[in-house]
This record gives C-alpha cells, sequence and structure tokens, in this order.
C-alpha cells in the first residue's frame, strides 16, 4: 500500500464523523488530468485572460474588459 497523504489520513480518522455529517470525495488527487479537463482549464483562463482588476483609491476593485471590441468569449 502506498503511503498515505494528509487528505487520505484525515478522511480515515474522521470515518465515524463522516456517518453523521455525510461522506467526502476519496478521490485520489495525484493522477493525469483528461483531456477534456485540460480543455476546459484552457478555456477557463482565456476567459479570465480578457478582464483586467483595477483597484480604487479606497482599495476596492472592479473588473473591465481589457478590449471592450472584443466579444468572443462574452
Amino acid at each position: 500500500m502506498a503511503k498515505e497523504n494528509a487528505a487520505q489520513r484525515f478522511m480515515r480518522a474522521t470515518g465515524k464523523l463522516r456517518a453523521i455529517f455525510g461522506p467526502a470525495n476519496r478521490s485520489s488527487l495525484g493522477h493525469e488530468m483528461t483531456e477534456q479537463n485540460q480543455h476546459l482549464l484552457k478555456q477557463r483562463q482565456a476567459e479570465t485572460r480578457q478582464w483586467e482588476t483595477l483597484r480604487r483609491p479606497d482599495g476596492s476593485t472592479y473588473v473591465v474588459p481589457r478590449n471592450p471590441e472584443d466579444k468572443s468569449l462574452r
């Protein structure tokens, strides 16, 4: 058996609590991304790059399009 990571040890230690509060996902975190997930990640990154975060003098932030004419991902 491979050495358990911290999340797996936590899941094993809290087994009885999960019976009360509900199950948690026990899937492996050390797997390769699927082609579909890689495609979705690239799409999300492209969507993120089209916006720019500006900061007001009072410290609050707001988001504006980098290029207002580009409507490809909106």
